[in-house]
């Protein structure tokens, strides 16, 4: 049986976290061959990837490069298939996509990964963490020691932690009660779901662990001095304090915790870096040490103008859940409900498909049923109630715009501050036509959280849904350069960005990365476009194929789904005069 092949965003996030970990943050050389590797072969081109278009376009050798003489390329792939063996060995241990440059070429190759972090962790009072790779103990400068680590105890106070424990316990069982209680006076969700399970990736398997509505504490040490140290720290501050996806303390984690009972735990360390004016990001899982990244900014990126763009990039890989810590909590089976159902929502977005968007509604309604407070609860499925009526999908029966603007106005009036709430009240907005008010409410989003690229992309998808292209296209376009983690609709939006602006060769370029999404009418007919102005006529025969056995209602017809859709009318017309060149649409 052939291995499963990860989809193109779930290697995009992995990409992300591997060039800013540990073992890749002192090999600039090793980060951009990388890069250029797996988004040259993502984008459809691994033929490609020879020695010589790589030693031109990575190392700037020119035309007159030869490989016998000049072994940078096979040097610089041998370092680099080391760096990923590390990795994936220690650091990236429960990573959910392993990539790897099988020798002898220079193509990318991806697996699922089976390695659950659970196997590998250490005892939670074992005082271990994974020790820091050479590279990391080489380079960096000697910094005070974290006070993360459990240290021994003086035995005075052994009685007083064993009384900790026990209080602890006593109120993990007094919440497990309530739980209990409210689930079983909650009689129709537990029907419902009883007469129709959905799998749910054990979403809910680790309840005990933490309260239900629990999302990962985050926490700040700040170990450097210098007016490098005293802007990345602001910039990190500021944007900790704008995701609702996470509680944020803002000072360090007590030394005199039991670390093990903080799971779901973190603290960001910022430290000297190995050059004068450099700066470390480092973060770190409180239980058990493990880092989780490391950045090192220069002196030139930690200066103002450049530090918040940088923070940004690394926040977005982190503290949504599409990032690191999320990925760290669901791989060590400790999450707790709303951080399962969250993971469960942010798949869905992956892949785009019934089964995913089933799952996550229903964890999500679950925890309605079972009384959340959580404005982000609510956000989330205000959209997937809008999903579920733009998509046509069977759950939940009878899903209608007017449920999800009511999920939407409790999310609002449960959050006022929450980026998430506004994301979603100006998505529906959008969906209704109201068009100013969904930009009103989309750039609110954005306003509150600039450093989520996941905001700023709502905000230029929502501006390019209003007709305003030159608005909208350079914010979504800027995110999309900046994470390469993120999910595909951020590609569509800026392929129609493009496609209105004129810029056609980046409008095919953002087609491409839709080809390995899940089948949609809409998405089908951008790659055939994209095909079509890339002079790739065989490519676009198959696709108008596709389209029209898969989809023979928008094949027939496709301004009645771009009208259905509030599409903007020239927009509209665009689309089905380049869909009609394509062979697709009816003529008259």
């Amino acid at each position: 049986m052939e291995p499963a092949t990860p989809a193109a965003p779930a290697v995009r996030e992995t990409l992300e976290r591997l060039l800013a970990s540990e073992t890749f943050g002192r090999s600039e050389r090793a980060r951009r061959l990388l890069r250029y590797l797996v988004e040259r072969e993502q984008a459809g081109e691994g033929d490609r990837l020879k020695g010589l278009s790589i030693a031109m376009d990575v190392f700037g050798k020119d035309g007159d490069f030869d490989s016998a003489t000049d072994a940078v390329v096979r040097v610089q792939a041998g370092r680099l298939r080391e760096l990923l063996e590390h990795y994936f060995a220690n650091e990236g241990i429960a990573e959910p996509v392993r990539i790897a440059i099988p020798r002898g070429g220079y193509v990318p190759s991806y697996e699922l990964n089976a390695i659950r972090l659970a196997a590998e962790a250490k005892p939670a009072g074992s005082g271990q963490a994974a020790p820091p790779s050479a590279e990391h103990l080489e380079n960096s400068a000697p910094t005070e020691a974290a006070p993360l680590m459990p240290t021994p105890a003086a035995s005075a106070s052994s009685l007083t932690r064993q009384l900790r424990f026990f209080w602890a316990a006593m109120v993990l069982v007094i919440a497990m009660l309530g739980v209990l209680v409210v689930r079983q006076g909650n009689a129709f969700f537990h029907d419902r779901d009883a007469a129709a399970p959905v799998e749910t990736a054990g979403a809910t398997s680790s309840v005990a662990s933490q309260p239900f509505e629990s999302l990962p504490l985050i926490y700040m040490a700040i170990k450097a001095d210098g007016p490098e140290a005293a802007r990345v720290a602001a910039s990190l501050r500021a944007g900790l304090a704008g995701f609702d996806t996470i509680d944020f303390i803002g000072r360090d984690a007590d030394a005199t915790r039991e670390s093990s009972a903080d799971p779901v735990s973190f603290v960001f360390d910022v430290i000297p870096g190995p050059a004068a004016g450099d700066v470390m990001i480092e973060l770190q899982s409180v239980a058990t040490g493990r880092v989780l990244l490391s950045r090192n900014l220069t002196s030139a990126e930690s200066a103002p103008g450049a530090v918040e763009n940088n923070v940004a990039s690394l926040l977005t890989s982190t503290i949504p859940a599409s990032g690191a810590i999320y990925s760290y909590i669901d791989q060590s089976d400790i999450q707790t409900s709303q951080i399962g159902c969250l993971v469960l929502n942010d798949r869905y977005y992956l892949d785009q498909s019934g089964k995913t968007h089933e799952a996550a509604y229903r964890c999500l309604e679950k925890l309605v049923g079972e009384g959340t407070k959580s404005s982000l609860v609510y956000s989330e499925l205000a959209s997937l109630q809008l999903e579920a009526v733009n998509n046509h999908y069977a759950y939940p029966p009878g899903a209608t715009i007017e449920q999800a603007m009511s999920f939407a106005h409790r999310a609002i009036q449960m959050g006022p501050m929450s980026p998430h709430a506004h994301r979603a009240y100006g998505y529906l907005n959008s969906r209704l036509g109201n068009t100013d008010e969904a930009i009103r409410w989309m750039r609110k989003s954005y306003e509150l959280n600039p450093y989520d690229l996941g905001m700023a992309a709502a905000y230029g998808y929502g501006l390019i849904f209003a007709g305003k292209y030159q608005e909208g296209t350079p914010i979504l376009g800027h995110a999309v350069e900046t994470f390469s983690g993120h999910p595909t609709w951020w590609d569509y939006g800026l392929f129609l960005g493009a496609l209105m602006q004129g810029d056609t060769k980046r409008a095919a370029i953002a087609s491409e990365s839709l080809r390995t999404t899940a089948s949609k009418s809409h998405y089908l007919a951008a790659r055939l476009i994209g095909a079509k102005i890339s002079g790739r006529d065989k490519l676009a025969s198959q696709l108008a194929n596709e389209l029209t056995a898969e989809f023979p209602k928008f094949a027939a017809d496709p301004r009645a789904t771009f009208v259905d859709r509030k599409y903007p009318a020239d927009l509209t017309d665009r689309l089905v005069q380049s869909l009609r060149s394509a062979g697709i649409g009816n003529p008259s």
